[in-house]
């Protein structure tokens, strides 16, 4: 076994295994996960959907031009920032407990933590949502082998960001308290406005601005795109773009949780 895979690949790949054993000890947080974002798909979809009929969403929800067909991506990526809240709140929790300590003054590299968490945070999220996607054709979205290759791709990277963003909010953290509250006053928001729940063309102003500059609306956008007919259309409408910025997107996120581990390894 070469050094690099014995101080990250092999340490990470534990970190990953715990969160997933600690997933499956803890069945209730499947219901937090699911259960949540599917009453939400059902109540918001339900009552919205007479008043739905603004062009630009039509367009963007396929041919049924229903509005739980368009709100159901953005319910994917509710999922997977559920999903990120249950599985970063350990950070808190590992700390408290004393192995988050144990293990930075142990001989690893500095990736090694935030690799383990992302992958762990990024699996729960896209099996989750890979689960909820047997729903689709309840939206008339069609699910298909062609659909589902090109959802791996997008939810994977998504997952990854949204995983990234709760060990960067969770990483200071001292208390689940004040990690619930930063999540639903940060990460809400930013979902909120990605085009999740209505869509934010350019004759929507600010809101517009917002949308370009909020990196989840090019996950929503990936994973609405995956719904598409065909490739060629799915290509054509935003997917290779949503895919590239959210796994850029990602990319930065994880670049820079290494670099606070590393930072609080060095004191000790």
């Amino acid at each position: 076994m070469t050094k690099p895979t014995r101080l990250l690949l092999t340490p990470a790949i534990a970190f990953w295994w715990r969160d997933v054993i600690r997933f499956l000890r803890q069945r209730n947080r499947i219901i937090g996960a699911l259960a949540t974002p599917l009453v939400f798909w059902l109540l918001v979809g339900t009552g919205f959907g007479p008043s739905f009929r603004n062009p630009a969403a039509v367009a963007a929800a396929g041919a049924t031009g229903s509005y739980l067909a368009y709100f159901f991506p953005g319910i994917l990526v509710l999922i997977m920032l559920f999903t990120a809240i249950f599985s970063t709140i350990s950070v808190i929790e590992d700390r408290r407990e004393g192995f988050l300590q144990g293990a930075l003054v142990a001989p690893l590299s500095p990736a090694a933590i935030p690799l383990g968490k992302f992958l762990g945070g990024t699996t729960l999220a896209v099996l989750q949502a890979l689960l909820f996607c047997l729903l689709a054709p309840l939206a008339g979205l069609p699910i298909g082998l062609h659909q589902i290759l090109l959802l791996l791709p997008a939810l994977i990277v998504t997952g990854f960001a949204m995983t990234g963003l709760g060990f960067l909010v969770a990483w200071p953290m001292d208390s689940t308290q004040g990690f619930h509250a930063i999540m639903n006053i940060f990460l809400m928001p930013l979902w909120m406005m990605s085009g999740a729940l209505f869509p934010m063309p350019a004759g929507t102003g600010w809101l517009h601005l917002v949308a370009m500059l909020n990196p989840v609306s090019y996950g929503v956008e990936a994973i609405r795109s995956s719904f598409a007919p065909t490739i060629s259309e799915a290509l054509s409408s935003g997917y290779v773009t949503g895919v590239c910025i959210t796994a850029l997107f990602a990319a930065v996120l994880f670049a820079v949780s290494v670099r606070l581990v590393e930072k609080r390894s060095r004191r000790g």
